[in-house]
């Protein structure tokens, strides 16, 4: 969940999406901003008719065109012409590479590949987020660059085809040069949190259920942005 300029906005919408969000007592939901369309990223979206109802209208969903097809599979009720009372009232966002304005920051998505499938990461002001990726594209590495924060998926210490290794993060973490890193998306494989973090180098933690930071650092090459979603 990000706190970004006049929103709040969550990355991906997990299957524990309606927990999260009880345990951190978040009461106010500007949109979801999603990665791609596995289940483990998408399963919890059903759970935003709370926030229907809390903020008194529907919640943006900003989506590929890939993540779009597979919610209104998945969730065809909710996109129905005449949707049965109560169902989850969502409005999709269509967004790509593209660098757009959201909460009144600028958001630079991060192409990225998951084995063979386009995911999106995302750059917002200091903060990089790199989740479900094996392979960074070009352009994620340019506009990660003077990135202040970075998360990024770890998931096991042995190959995998869709994720990166600890080593294979901790050498974009090298390449990136943030000022700290946090390891997400971690493995039971990976072992116990404590004693990870005193394999790690400096400046690279393990991130953990309920983190909450601060980033510094301001938008990369702001003066690009031009579409903007802070209209309704």
């Amino acid at each position: 969940m990000l706190t970004v300029g006049e929103g709040i906005f969550v990355i991906d919408s997990g299957p524990d999406f309606r927990q999260q969000m009880l345990r951190m007592g978040v009461r106010r939901l500007d949109g979801i901003v999603y990665t791609h369309e596995h289940k483990d990223h998408v399963a919890g979206m059903d759970d935003v008719r709370a926030f229907n109802y809390l903020n008194g209208g529907d919640v943006r969903l900003f989506v590929t065109e890939r993540v779009e097809a597979a919610l209104r599979r998945e969730f065809h009720y909710a996109f129905s012409d005449d949707p049965y009372p109560g169902v989850p009232r969502v409005a999709p966002y269509r967004i790509d590479e593209a660098p757009f304005r959201l909460g009144g920051a600028a958001w630079w998505p991060l192409p990225l590949r998951h084995l063979s499938l386009p995911v999106l990461g995302f750059r917002v002001g200091g903060l990089g987020y790199v989740t479900d990726a094996n392979a960074l594209e070009p352009l994620a590495w340019e506009r990660l660059e003077g990135v202040d924060t970075l998360v990024i998926n770890a998931l096991r210490r042995t190959p995998h085809p869709s994720h990166f290794t600890l080593d294979e993060a901790l050498e974009v973490v090298r390449r990136v040069g943030p000022r700290r890193a946090y390891l997400t998306h971690l493995s039971h494989q990976m072992g116990r949190h404590a004693d990870l973090d005193l394999e790690l180098p400096p400046g690279v933690f393990v991130a953990y259920d309920g983190l909450q930071i601060e980033v510094e650092g301001p938008d990369w090459r702001p003066e690009g942005v031009a579409r903007g979603f802070d209209g309704r």
